[in-house]
């Protein structure tokens, strides 16, 4: 059953968008909106923009928008009844009527239920006798048991259905365990096993405190060594951070990015409670962005072997591109942060830290250990090398340091040094202008939604559509001088939001995308707040008389041609068909 327009009115009324924007970004006033970093893609020049009046967000960048609802489903990764819920709970309200909730809300809370019941079993497990073997890695490796209880560390029994017997016990079904990536079906057999068996496990906890997924490493000479959960609909490893739950409430103004779960452990228990890890992939650009949420300084720490090293390289960019500043520890006397913590102790890691290089040092340290600078050729080499380095730097003053240091390094003159840059930034200037140049070309279609599935087939009746409904929003008053059929409209997601509008006018309501409610995709709702935010036309008689002229004009146009409603949408499924 739908909950009723009026809750979700007072849901709406109660939270206001930019109070619960700014608990997770970081917003400033220009004119009557707030601007900051977009908390969905990565950015150094805030593009995501917060309309207070209108209920309404929009990043100009990734075209992400909506209400407070929608905002709330994109941010926690909720569904629309699990939003509501959140803001509900925030303001104090009644949840939700019991019952009402979707199914895909319900799956959700069994699975992470049965996750946060698995941690337990597993952490039970841990002092019984078989776990010695665990118990023995763990004082091995040096961690304490207020660390062994801090991060929830367990033992998976060297059995098949240990876990299973203890679920299905506790009222969980076969089938929710395979779900939450707990248990696998035999191919042939069908027969479900436990997923981790005789291993060391690491409960991963995502930033709200929920058990969403495990970890796994073997005690033995098993492989793999580590083995995570596969990805379910509460776990998505490109999306959450091991020990990011408690590295947000760190004082620290940095967080540490290591490589492993037992590196981040070790850091922890010798009080850098700032340290996270990715789980069992390469940084990506959903990490950066969740990172850039709680930081703008990080360091990496990755492991000092060739594949740690790779690691460093592939992230830096990334991070930097998200603005973030970036400094790398390179482990001496180590292979790795924990390995280095148990030799040398935490004064030893903090001098590391303090000592740590910026990206230009870390390119250039890296191409000094990669050339034989004895050697003419190897000259060359290195020199061509770091003139890519440092011509990518965007201050002269920094351009001048590291090409002086490279240049006395190779033993050739600053002025041949600096000459090379600035050939390569010559280049790299008219690669961007090149880059700029089709980024122009494309701003003939800036018009056109970014969803393909919601494109226009009449430019300019929608531009008067979308003109209109800016006017409505703006005064809603204006409906009595409307007598427009949403079958009128070119585009149909207008048209719809046409009548919506309509409808919450008449019913006395705010009018606005902010309780849509379910009849409008996320995409949708991105789309009608990006509507909604254009500037540039101003509310009166004539300008709402010429857009009514063109919807009829069109619409004219169209009944004459014989194309109804649903041949346009047909049309239109048609074209994305054939681009896919």
């Amino acid at each position: 059953m739908p909950l009723s327009p009026s809750y979700l009115d007072e849901i709406v009324a109660r939270n206001p968008i930019e109070d619960v924007v700014s608990q997770y970004v970081t917003l400033t006033r220009r004119s009557s909106n707030l601007f900051g970093l977009c908390p969905f893609h990565s950015e150094k020049t805030p593009s995501f923009s917060v309309a207070p009046e209108k209920g309404i967000y929009y990043c100009f960048g990734c075209h992400k928008g909506g209400g407070v609802i929608n905002f709330i489903m994109e941010i926690e990764n909720l569904t629309f009844r699990e939003a509501v819920a959140f803001l509900a709970k925030r303001a104090g309200m009644d949840p939700p009527e019991e019952g009402r909730a979707d199914a895909a809300g319900r799956e959700r809370e069994r699975l992470l239920a049965l996750c946060k019941a698995a941690a337990r079993y597993y952490h039970a497990q841990l002092k019984l006798p078989q776990a010695q073997a665990a118990r023995d890695y763990i004082a091995k490796r040096g961690l304490t048991g207020a660390t062994v209880t801090k991060f929830g560390l367990g033992y998976a029994p060297d059995g098949w259905t240990g876990l299973i017997d203890e679920m299905t016990a506790l009222g969980f079904s076969k089938e929710e365990l395979l779900k939450a990536g707990l248990a696998l079906k035999h191919q042939t057999k069908g027969t479900v096993y436990d997923r981790f068996r005789n291993r060391l496990m690491f409960p991963i906890i995502d930033v709200r405190g929920s058990v969403i997924a495990f970890g796994g490493r073997v005690l033995d000479d098993s492989t793999p060594k580590y083995l995570n959960s596969s990805e379910t609909m509460i776990f998505n490893k490109r999306k959450n951070l091991f020990a990011l739950n408690y590295a947000k409430k760190s004082k620290e103004d940095y967080i540490i990015l290591a490589e492993g779960y037992m590196d981040v452990v070790t850091l922890h228990q010798y009080g850098f409670d700032c340290a996270v890890a990715s789980l069992g992939t390469a940084l990506t650009e959903d990490h950066v962005t969740l990172l850039s949420k709680y930081t703008q300084k990080i360091v990496l720490t990755y492991d000092a072997d060739e594949a740690g090293q790779n690691a460093t390289r592939r992230a830096l960019p990334m991070l930097e591109k998200a603005g973030i500043s970036v400094r790398v520890l390179r482990v001496q006397g180590a292979k790795d942060p924990d390995e280095f913590l148990k030799k040398y102790g935490p004064d030893a890691f903090r001098s590391l830290l303090d000592k740590s290089e910026n990206q230009a040092e870390y390119f250039l340290g890296a191409l000094l250990r990669k050339y034989d600078l004895t050697a003419d050729d190897q000259k060359v080499a290195f020199a061509k090398e770091a003139t890519q380095v440092i011509a990518s730097l965007p201050n002269a003053v920094e351009r001048d340091v590291y090409s002086r240091r490279a240049a006395e390094a190779a033993g050739i003159s600053a002025d041949a040094m600096m000459a090379e840059i600035d050939r390569a930034r010559k280049r790299l200037s008219r690669t961007r202008q090149k880059a700029q140049e089709r980024t122009d070309t494309a701003v003939a279609m800036m018009h056109q939604p970014k969803e393909r599935g919601l494109r226009y087939d009449d430019l300019r009746a929608a531009m008067a559509e979308e003109g209109l409904l800016r006017q409505l929003v703006r005064e809603p008053e204006l409906f009595g001088r409307v007598d427009l059929k949403e079958a009128e409209f070119s585009a149909p997601i207008l048209g719809r939001a046409y009548t919506a509008f309509r409808l919450q006018y008449e019913e006395g309501r705010p009018v606005g995308v902010s309780s849509l409610g379910e009849a409008f995709t996320s995409a949708e709702l991105a789309h009608l707040s990006g509507v909604l935010q254009k500037s540039g036309d101003l509310v009166n008689d004539r300008a709402l008389d010429d857009y009514i002229r063109i919807i009829r004009e069109s619409a004219k146009k169209r009944e004459n041609t014989g194309q109804s409603v649903e041949d346009r949408l047909r049309a239109a499924a048609d074209r994305a068909n054939r681009k896919t």
